[in-house]
């Protein structure tokens, strides 16, 4: 590679990587299965549940059984939980005025044709084959969990064995769980199949996610699960789509925690229990205030992908901004320019390099031509070029890396952060977290770009080349067009300080340029 044309090929490659980035869900995403096949395939797995081990110390088989009568229901500002006849989470609708459905009501987190939160199955057969026919009592049919924490007893009697569930819940969607059975036996009980209230798949992580022992984090993703597998002395286990979660979790006493493949390779945590058996849960949005409330340790169930090392504080110092502006697109706003800020002055180098460049374009192409058979005193003869006029052929590389991570690491933030669901921002725009309902975004986006092209210095020897790079806005606007309307309106901010910055270098490079003529022309006097 040409050490001239290497900043320019890391541009290329900056919005290559953005478009494979981009196009790779729409070429190998997973098919999604309709309703009544995965009915059909739950029952089957179902009917033969993997085993996690060759012994009986792993969860039964158990019948799906949906839209079962409800014992009682759980009311909060914030949600009702409705419990069923086995003593499981039934459904979970969110009430706070962001959270609708297609069809504007409440949004129900729960898939009716899958396995519940709080559902317990057990080791032996003949008990959890009764366990699915005979139905729990409840001590209390309506709890106002508005009223401070709220408890229910949950009481299922079976042939030799007594089951009893005590949940406390809390007005944020937190609970106390605590069950204990008459004699000891093996059970696990689980978090339930993963929300199904966020429809997205694309580039959208869904699945399992279990903090072991020495806190690391394991992702088991959808579709994505080849075994089933056992994880010793966990803190968090949680069940998770894009935006919502149901979760256990102790981090004191930690957790056994089996994860069961499931249909189509999906994953169903299972935690191991004991006869007097103590846990805490939660269940609804990944919102990070509520769960920071909860512990700070929790805030780990948002899910951020490679890029959480950068997206972490990224998210942190944006929720900041909002929590001084009190407008998440404008938080935004103010976090591009602090970004472009902290990357002025690499930047600006790299601006000037490009222009020492687009000056030296034509002896470039002379030294080309005259050296094209002999790779290595072309080099050499470039290398003294850049030498004697102080240009950096590497100048504008290093604007370009860092681009890299900020862009993938804001664009996870961004499309995982329930915070900016229902979020307004302008007139047009009423949910961050959608795309622009107007494509106001996406066409400014697609015209900022085209005109800082336009403004910016180019020293392309290859027509072909040049072409095709021209063409980056318009491609760039199209896969845009889809994207969250918070993420293009941070490349939009993006683009916009850059013309300025472009623009303030232009007019000082020419400057520049101006005063080393004048002093040509008194030295020649």
């Amino acid at each position: 590679m040409e050490q001239q044309d290497l900043h320019k090929r890391l541009l290329i490659a900056l919005v290559l990587s953005i478009l494979v980035f981009v196009g790779y869900n729409y070429i190998f995403s997973t098919p999604k299965t309709s309703n009544s096949t995965k009915i059909e395939q739950n029952l089957t797995s179902n009917n033969q549940a993997p085993a996690i081990n060759a012994t009986n110390n792993a969860p039964q088989a158990s019948p799906v059984v949906s839209n079962e009568s409800t014992i009682a229901t759980i009311k909060s500002k914030k949600f009702i939980a409705m419990i069923d006849k086995f003593g499981r989470i039934s459904q979970f609708t969110l009430l706070e005025p962001k959270y609708k459905n297609a069809d504007g009501k409440p949004l129900a987190l729960l898939d009716q044709t899958q396995v519940k939160p709080l559902e317990i199955r057990f080791s032996d057969a003949a008990i959890n084959d009764e366990a699915f026919k005979v139905a729990y009592s409840s001590d209390e049919i309506e709890v106002d969990a508005n009223n401070g924490d709220q408890s229910l007893t949950l009481t299922q009697k079976l042939s030799n064995i007594t089951i009893t569930k005590n949940i406390t819940f809390k007005s944020s969607g937190e609970y106390a769980l605590k069950v204990s059975t008459s004699i000891p036996v093996q059970y696990f009980i689980t978090t339930g199949y993963r929300p199904i209230a966020d429809t997205a798949d694309y580039m959208v992580v869904k699945g399992a996610l279990v903090k072991e022992a020495g806190d690391t984090i394991k992702i088991l993703e959808e579709g994505d699960v080849s075994s089933s597998e056992e994880f010793k002395k966990a803190s968090i286990v949680s069940a998770f789509d894009r935006y919502y979660a149901s979760l256990f979790f102790d981090l004191k006493n930690k957790l056994n925690v089996s994860v069961l493949k499931e249909g189509e390779d999906n994953p169903l945590v299972f935690v191991s229990g004991t006869q007097n058996f103590e846990l805490s849960g939660y269940i609804g949005p990944k919102e990070y205030k509520t769960l920071n409330s909860i512990s700070p340790a929790l805030t780990d169930v948002i899910e951020y992908g490679w890029f959480t090392w950068l997206a972490r504080p990224f998210f942190g110092l944006i929720q900041n901004i909002y929590d001084f502006v009190g407008n998440w697109g404008w938080a935004i706003v103010i976090f591009t320019i602090f970004i472009k800020v902290l990357l002025f002055w690499p930047t600006y180098k790299g601006m000037l390099s490009m222009q020492k460049l687009k000056d030296l374009a034509p002896k470039m192409k002379d030294i080309k031509e005259k050296y094209a058979g002999d790779p290595a005193k072309m080099n050499m003869h470039m290398m003294e070029l850049y030498k004697k006029h102080g240009a950096n052929p590497f100048g504008g590389c290093l604007p370009i890396l860092l681009q890299i991570p900020i862009f993938f690491a804001l664009y996870r933030v961004l499309l995982n952060a329930d915070e900016l669901q229902g979020a307004s921002w302008m007139l047009w725009i009423n949910d961050l977290a959608k795309m622009d309902p107007y494509f106001v975004l996406p066409l400014l986006m697609g015209a900022t770009m085209w005109y800082q092209q336009r403004i910016t210095p180019s020293n392309f020897t290859d027509p072909l080349q040049e072409k095709i790079f021209k063409f980056f806005p318009v491609l760039m606007m199209v896969f845009f067009i889809t994207f969250p309307a918070g993420l293009v309106l941070y490349w939009l901010t993006n683009n916009i300080l850059s013309i300025g910055q472009q623009m303030f270098v232009n007019r000082a490079y020419k400057k520049h340029k101006l005063q080393e003529i004048e002093a040509h022309h008194k030295k020649s006097k």
